[in-house]
């Protein structure tokens, strides 16, 4: 027997370029340039908050950003870091290492990739809503949190990873307070709020993170405020992409990273095709393909270590910027890596000067924005299990991680899926057709639902609610949807035990899916052909005396 088709590797690269004219690219060629001029601070910005050096941001928006691009299943789609990993990668770096972080994301990749080929983009989408809002919320609180120190100019030292050990950390150390760092991260914040209102035509196309960024730095360079900037903490930034080089691992490491790698990945999953699936909602172009976009940034993640770059993943802000700014293809995500790769390659020491309190002032924007505040005051319109799902995962994921939240909301979710599907399970007394009766000693019952193994104690309950002298048991089956392993051993031991007390089993009117269960597994031919009929009507049919008795 033939194995499941594999996923055929075709970006949509190959089709978006089919009519391509000059119009086309001269559009893709403004919203790369738009979107490289808001994915520089951003870029910057998450590899700093994530522990790591800000060139390595730089180098996977190039990198990955490129292959995002050149091989997605996205005609608008832009890769790059994000500020989703910012916590999980600050957690790796601090308990593993940078060189660990860097297996963990070519392993990640290869999960994505594997996820792609046979066909997985879709399981992604099994995840409760509930679940990704809670850890979506709770990542947002967690990048604020971290910019505190930066944005209140504190003198902390390195930060440990843990939610209550940081709170500690900062109370400590607030008399370290820098009025001059607070002047220019707050100043950020109500510039990027502001922007949408304050620009003119002119300026239409200038984006906030790239003007507040600019004028504070200008500001702080020319006052010479007392601020860390990048170059004070990280030295002058090097131009160009490093050379190839990953650090050497063992078996031993491949499987002391395993959980991490898988954090990485689901993660990286969930962000780039939530993001696809809004994109798909702005263009006109069709719809992603959702496993070559895991293969993509399984590529994507699997190369850009080898650069020293960070786990990447599609970034909602920048590729809504691409397409407010007219891309067309994924020509525009090609454009915005190269024209990065010319800052790190011409530009890269003028990034020293940047005040890390504006990068800070940056990522608080970003965290206000991912934060869903509405979604706490709608939950009194929900069912208990959502709200226990969503807070629960919130909270998990500021106080433990993202690991646990989703693995602890992932088990709640199923707990309580099998729990409502058993409830929607019954079995209830069901009466004899019209003009008809059923004879004496003979019940009949009805199934709705799905007997699977969270519904079987109906079944099991069902010989204590027959009164003495009954001679025969007729299950209607018409509405019972699905059967699975468990629901058919219920039956056969209901079988069994109704035998031991001489009352007969009759299943009346057996749909296609459960009839062909009993039939493959051998329950037919125990219970006896004889005793499958039709409808409840056509035994009630043959006479009173056509009951079958236990044999």
């Amino acid at each position: 027997m033939a194995g499941p088709a594999l996923q055929r590797f075709r970006p949509r690269m190959a089709d978006a370029l089919r009519g391509y004219d000059r119009p086309r690219l001269l559009a893709d060629l403004g919203a790369g340039l738009t979107v490289a001029i808001v994915a520089l601070p951003l870029a910057l910005a998450f590899a700093i908050a994530s522990g790591v050096k800000p060139e390595q941001g730089l180098v996977t928006a190039v990198v990955a950003g490129l292959l995002v691009s050149a091989l997605g299943g996205s005609s608008v789609q832009i890769g790059g870091p994000a500020g989703a990993f910012i916590v999980i990668v600050y957690g790796i770096v601090q308990r593993y290492g940078v060189a660990n972080l860097l297996i963990a994301t070519v392993m990640a990749g290869a999960l994505l990739f594997t996820l792609g080929l046979f066909k997985l983009g879709v399981m992604i989408r099994y995840i409760p809503v509930s679940i990704v809002i809670g850890f979506t919320n709770g990542i947002a609180v967690l990048i604020a949190l971290s910019q505190l120190r930066d944005l209140m100019g504190l003198r902390t030292g390195p930060m440990p990873g843990e939610f209550f050990a940081v709170v500690a950390t900062l109370a400590r150390h607030l008399g370290s307070f820098n009025p001059w760092a607070f002047a220019i991260g707050a100043g950020c914040i109500a510039l990027l709020a502001l922007w949408p209102r304050l620009q003119r035509r002119a300026l239409a196309r200038v984006p906030g993170p790239i003007v507040a960024l600019g004028l504070l730095t200008l500001l702080a360079w020319w006052w010479r405020l007392p601020v860390e900037t990048i170059a004070s903490r990280f030295g002058e930034l090097p131009r160009g992409l490093p050379p190839v080089e990953l650090p050497s691992f063992s078996w031993e490491t491949v499987q002391r990273l395993a959980i991490p790698a898988l954090t990485i990945a689901l993660l990286g999953a969930i962000e780039s095709l939530l993001c696809a699936r809004v994109a798909d909602g702005l263009i006109s172009a069709p719809r992603h393909d959702a496993n070559q976009e895991l293969m993509a940034q399984g590529v994507a993640n699997m190369v850009a270590p080898f650069f020293g770059g960070i786990p990447a993943t599609g970034t909602i802000a920048r590729t809504i910027t691409n397409v407010k700014a007219g891309a067309t293809s994924p020509v525009a995500g090609i454009v915005h890596a190269l024209v990065l790769l010319g800052v790190l390659l011409a530009a890269a020491p003028l990034a020293g000067l940047i005040p890390l309190a504006a990068l800070a002032g940056i990522l608080m924007f970003v965290a206000w924005n991912m934060f869903e505040g509405h979604q706490f005051s709608r939950l009194r319109l929900f069912s208990p299990g959502y709200r226990l799902l969503m807070v629960g995962t919130f909270t998990l994921t500021i106080v433990f991680d993202l690991t646990v939240a989703v693995e602890v909301g992932l088990v709640l979710s199923c707990i309580f899926f099998i729990w409502r599907m058993g409830q929607l399970f019954s079995v209830r007394p069901h009466a004899a057709p019209p003009g008809a009766a059923l004879p004496p000693g003979v019940h009949a019952f009805e199934l709705y639902g799905s007997l699977f193994f969270g519904a079987v104690g109906k079944i099991e309950a069902l010989p204590e609610q027959l009164p003495p002298g009954t001679r025969a048991v007729v299950l209607a089956m018409q509405r019972l949807v699905l059967m699975d392993s468990s629901g058919l051993d219920a039956l056969a031991q209901l079988q069994r035990t109704l035998q031991r007390q001489g009352v007969a089993l009759v299943l009346a009117d057996v749909n296609e899916q459960p009839l062909a269960l009993m039939r493959k597994t051998g329950f037919e031919a125990v219970l006896g052909a004889e005793n499958i009929v039709p409808s409840l009507a056509a035994a009630l049919d043959a006479g009173p005396g056509s009951m079958p008795s236990a044999s």
